[in-house]
């Protein structure tokens, strides 16, 4: 009974041996799924940490991107009021220039007609004067004519024959006076008629005092 039992505790040894390389594997096997196992926890916090910091980066993007979005909202709706400005201040421009042009051409043309009008008022102002000088003239050349023609008839009336002489001087004193007074010659005629009744009467009265 030794000598078979011998060999069944060698075979049981041996048996006990395998498991415990087999045991030791298993727990060198487990040591390293443990490694690895912490080595995955590791890399997911990390991935994790990485995660949340570009969640947070992406977030701070958006409000960023959103931030720029208003401004160039904002941005464009200025230069939309800008080009609407720039737009209604060019046809205010243009109608500004159109108004100046239309302006200047009625200056341009008023000042030719002032021109004109300035030109006939000193051509009429110098016709009127030189009519009235010389109505001036032929009313003083009028009353000479007349003062000399009463000389005439004062020397006639004390008895001296200037008949001729007083004719001649109420021709002269007719026309002058035609000349002077345009517009009274109907008065002149019917005064140079009355005096020469008188004259006449005069010179019927001359012989009697004589």
């Amino acid at each position: 009974m030794a000598n078979n039992s011998v060999p069944q505790v060698q075979q049981k040894f041996d048996v006990i041996t395998q498991l415990r390389v087999e045991v030791d594997a298993v727990k060198a096997e487990a040591e390293e799924w443990k490694k690895n196992m912490d080595h995955l926890a590791l890399e997911k916090k990390a991935a994790r940490t990485q995660l949340a910091s570009a969640e947070i980066q992406l977030r701070s993007l958006k409000e960023k991107a959103l931030v720029q979005a208003k401004k160039i909202e904002e941005f464009q709706s200025r230069l939309g009021s800008a080009t609407s400005d720039q737009e209604r201040l060019a046809t205010e421009l243009s109608e500004a220039k159109s108004e100046v042009e239309k302006a200047m051409a009625n200056a341009d043309v008023m000042v030719v007609v002032y021109r004109s009008d300035v030109e006939a008022a000193q051509v009429r102002a110098k016709e009127v004067a030189e009519a009235t000088q010389a109505r001036a003239n032929w009313v003083a050349e009028h009353a000479k004519c007349q003062s000399r023609r009463e000389a005439l008839e004062e020397i006639h009336a004390r008895g001296f024959d200037l008949t001729a002489e007083i004719e001649r001087a109420k021709e002269l004193e007719a026309e002058a006076g035609v000349l002077a007074f345009p517009d009274d010659d109907e008065e002149i005629g019917s005064m140079s008629r009355s005096e020469s009744e008188g004259g006449l009467e005069g010179e019927d009265a001359a012989p009697e005092e004589d």
